[in-house]
Parts: structure tokens; C-alpha cells; sequence
């Protein structure tokens, strides 16, 4: 079979790369191209365009970007009719993917569908796009397939694929030693670590005598945050994002996948996030979730603080880590959250079940 896979960001990479290791031992002669990362590739894809030239963040700089993500539907286009593939699987990225959903869909291909958009939050209509579009729908957080199923829509819980990931990372031995580091996670994209990272490093104390950790994104070079760091005593490391967790006493996160994951290895967080004003204020008005973290959204009441837009100051950010080193009720009250967290969570397979439906959706099952 022939299988075109989209993934436009680091966490899409890394989970259709493990969903994609399944479906091989399904469809050990299927043939494999799309757009993604450095971990789809070692995964056998053959990469159109990488990920590093995709990821736009927020209403302004969506706009500002406007001619090339127009080019970038023309060339998948392109890629996708000479390809002909028997499914199109189609990783998370919403502003890209659903659009192309309604297109493939036009020219006869079966469209999968891993990880939904989180129509819920917003837009909520998206929902009729998807029912018209999208033959399987592969959800990950437990509450979507019932939201589906109010709009007469049959989609699929999964399973959380951060959850495996991170279980086979614990299994394995360190290779840094960074014992009781603190982690800094500031995003994935360029425009988020020209945001947090500033804030992140000003807040440290500057006497702390622990190890400080910049977690560098897998598809960012070195040199996005060398303007940012300056004179701070700090470590880069690139692909050893779950090594730092492992061994950090406290985290700030920016928001995304990564809260998720900070929450799994059972590490106190700030969560943070600064957005364009105009984006910000645009999603304010449209965004119908009280939460931005996945943790406070999966458990719906907040297990970590947010400190977004305005409130994500210097000062507030050393308040919160002076209360996650020192307030021992609060310690053990996030402890027994990320319990309850990960229960909720648990016996995840979200990549092999995903493998499942795709190989099921090109066999026209």
C-alpha cells in the first residue's frame, strides 16, 4: 500500500514516526512519503519538506506568512496526485491539514486522520468538515470521541501516544548526568523561544547552584537561542528533551505537548505563553476552554499553574517557583494530581491502535 503522511510540527514528527514503525510491521512492503521531520525519516518516510519550514504560530503570523503556506498547499497538491497513494494520513496540524482533508477527499483519497484538531475549544463547525472529509478520526485525550458523538460523528479513542513514549523512556539509564537540573522547555517554534526564553532564564535565581537546562527543539538549530542566552550559565541539548525531565527538579514549560510530558515524568511546572496581542486577543474571544495545558484539560481543573499573555512576568514566574520548591502541601497535592493524571491516561497504544485503522482504511475495510 501507499501511504502520504503530514505532520507539520516536532510532536506530530514523533508520533506519526511511531505509528508509521507499527503500520510497517502491518505493511512491510508499503511505501512511505510525506511531509515531516528528522524522525519520520528514520522511520523510513521519505521527507518532501521538513518540518522547520512549516510551523507558523498564531492569527498575525499565520497572515504574515500567507504566500507561502498558499504555495506549500499547491506543491502537496502536486506531490499528492503524482503519488497516488492508497490513504492520506494526516497528523495533527489543523490550519494545514483540514484543509487538505477536503481536498484529498475531493480527488478520491481516503483520508485518516491522527490526533484531532481541538475543534471543542474553537470553531466548532470544523466538526462538519470533518464528518464530510475525514474517513477515520484517531483521537488521543478521552473526552473527544463523546464530543463526536453529539455532532453524529464516529471517531476513535486511542490512547495518548506521549504516554508509551515516555514508558519507554524510563526504562532507559541516563547518558547526561543533570541530576536535579532545572529544565527550561521553551517551545518548538522560533517566534516562542524569542517570547519565553528571556522570561524563562531572567526568573532563575541567579545564585541557584543547580544546573540549568534549555531543552532544544529537534528541528531548531543552536543559534535561535544564543541571542537569548547571553551571559547565563546554561546547557543546550538537542534530542535529550526526556533525559532533563527525568533528572529536573521543576520545569517552565511552554504550553503544548510538552506540559503533558513534563506532568508524566512527574515534574513540578509553571506553564507559560505569550502570543501575539492581536492573535491573543483574537483567541480570547473564539477560545472556549478555561485551560491551555493539557494537564488542567484532561483532569478540567487547574494541577498547573498558567501564567499567560500579561500575567507571565519576572517576578510572578519567581513567585511560582519559590511555591513549587518550598509549599510542601502543594508538592503533595501535585503529586497525587499527576497520580491521578497518568491513571487517567493509562495502557495507552496509541500508535499500534492508529496503525490498525490506517492499514484497515487502505485495505477498504
Amino acid at each position: 500500500m501507499k501511504y502520504f503522511v503530514i505532520a507539520g510540527e516536532a510532536s506530530g514528527d514523533m508520533h506519526a514516526a511511531n505509528m508509521l514503525l507499527e503500520l510497517k510491521t502491518m505493511d512491510p512492503k508499503g511505501e512511505f512519503i510525506g511531509w515531516g521531520g528528522d524522525q519520520m525519516e528514520a522511520a523510513g518516510v521519505k521527507i518532501q519538506k521538513h518540518i522547520r519550514k512549516l510551523a507558523f504560530m498564531g492569527f498575525v503570523e499565520v497572515v504574515a506568512n500567507l504566500r507561502t503556506i498558499l504555495r506549500n498547499f499547491s506543491i502537496c497538491k502536486k506531490q499528492l496526485l503524482e503519488f497516488q497513494p492508497d490513504v492520506v494520513v494526516l497528523v495533527d496540524y489543523p490550519g494545514f491539514n483540514l484543509r487538505m482533508a477536503k481536498w484529498a477527499k475531493q480527488q478520491g483519497f481516503r483520508v485518516m486522520y491522527y490526533i484531532s484538531p481541538t475543534i471543542w475549544a474553537w470553531k466548532e463547525k470544523r466538526v462538519l468538515t470533518i464528518k464530510k472529509y475525514v474517513d477515520r478520526m484517531a483521537c488521543i485525550l478521552p473526552f473527544e470521541p463523546q464530543w463526536y458523538h453529539k455532532w453524529g460523528y464516529q471517531a476513535d479513542y486511542v490512547g495518548h501516544p506521549t504516554v508509551e513514549v515516555v514508558a519507554k523512556e524510563m526504562q532507559k539509564s541516563p547518558t547526561l548526568d543533570l541530576k536535579n537540573c532545572i529544565a527550561l522547555l521553551p517551545g518548538s517554534r522560533v517566534q516562542e523561544i524569542k517570547k519565553m526564553l528571556p522570561i524563562m532564564l531572567a526568573a532563575i535565581d541567579p545564585n541557584n547552584s543547580s544546573p540549568v537546562v534549555i531543552a532544544q527543539a529537534p528541528n531548531l538549530e543552536a543559534s535561535v537561542y544564543e541571542p537569548y542566552i547571553g551571559q547565563h550559565k546554561v546547557q543546550l541539548h538537542q534530542f535529550k528533551t526526556y533525559e532533563i525531565l527525568k533528572q529536573a527538579q521543576y520545569a517552565l514549560v511552554t504550553s503544548g505537548t510538552a506540559t503533558l510530558e513534563t506532568a508524566l515524568f512527574k515534574v513540578p511546572q509553571v506553564v507559560c505563553y505569550i502570543a501575539n496581542p492581536i492573535s491573543y486577543a483574537i483567541a480570547k474571544r473564539l477560545v472556549k476552554v478555561k485551560y491551555i495545558s493539557l494537564v488542567n484539560l484532561i483532569l478540567d481543573r487547574e494541577v498547573v499553574t498558567e501564567l499567560i499573555q500579561d500575567d507571565l512576568t519576572v517576578e510572578r514566574l519567581r513567585k511560582e517557583i519559590d511555591s513549587l520548591l518550598h509549599d510542601t502541601q502543594r508538592q503533595q497535592r501535585l503529586q497525587l494530581d499527576y497520580d491521578e493524571l497518568e491513571n487517567v491516561l493509562k495502557e495507552s497504544k496509541a500508535s499500534k491502535r492508529t496503525a490498525e485503522m490506517t492499514y484497515a482504511l487502505a485495505l477498504h475495510q
